[in-house]
């Protein structure tokens, strides 16, 4: 899979290219439409966006850190330095509570809070969909995944997920198809290539 990240001086998700997360391989019927849109914003880092259309999306948690996965929730898992093995997973439910990790596996993580002040998330709910947005900062990539070179025609890895382990109906759904036989995003062999334009 490969998804093109556009270069913008003055961000406008309205002209990014749309990663649908449409790669349902385990199961159930509860399959909702979900996309993102990722966009480098010169000079300041990438801009993400993305949008269900759930109507009544589940958000028990409230604060930094909760278990959000748990929740209707919408994720982007991204490894910036392909000399590394490290991978930050950002994941969001539509009250706008999120964490953000540095890991090298589901296992082996840090809370990237420890490491770099963290915007909030901007979450907004409409007529039969709720999206999320945020920013994350060329400052914040280089402290926590160390110098990278991130220009025209560079690639990383990453995936968008949408999920809801204690929703109604459980689902898991990602952008870039995953070959395991049991749920699990924390599989960075499995991200698809992030191509900046």
């Amino acid at each position: 899979m490969k998804y093109t990240v556009k270069r913008q001086t003055v961000l406008d998700f309205d002209k990014a290219e749309i990663a649908k997360i449409d790669k349902y391989v385990w199961g159930g019927e509860y399959r909702p439409e979900a996309y993102a849109k990722l966009v480098l914003v010169e000079g300041e880092g990438f801009a993400l966006q993305m949008t269900c259309m759930e109507s009544e999306p589940l958000a028990v948690y409230k604060n930094f850190d909760d278990p959000v996965w748990k929740d209707s929730c919408l994720e982007f898992f991204a490894s910036f330095n392909s000399a590394s093995p490290l991978y930050m997973n950002l994941e969001m439910n539509s009250a706008g509570a999120f964490l953000m990790g540095i890991r090298t596996s589901r296992e082996n993580k840090r809370s990237a809070a420890e490491i770099v002040s963290l915007p909030p998330v901007k979450a907004t709910k409409g007529e039969g969909f709720w999206r999320v947005e945020y920013m994350i900062s060329f400052e914040v990539i280089e402290k926590l995944f160390g110098k990278t070179e991130l220009k025209s025609g560079s690639v990383f890895k990453g995936n968008f997920y949408k999920c809801g382990d204690d929703t109604a109906v459980p689902h898991f759904g990602s952008w870039a198809p995953i070959g395991t036989e049991k749920p699990d995003f924390h599989r960075p062999e499995y991200f698809g290539e992030l191509v900046i334009e």
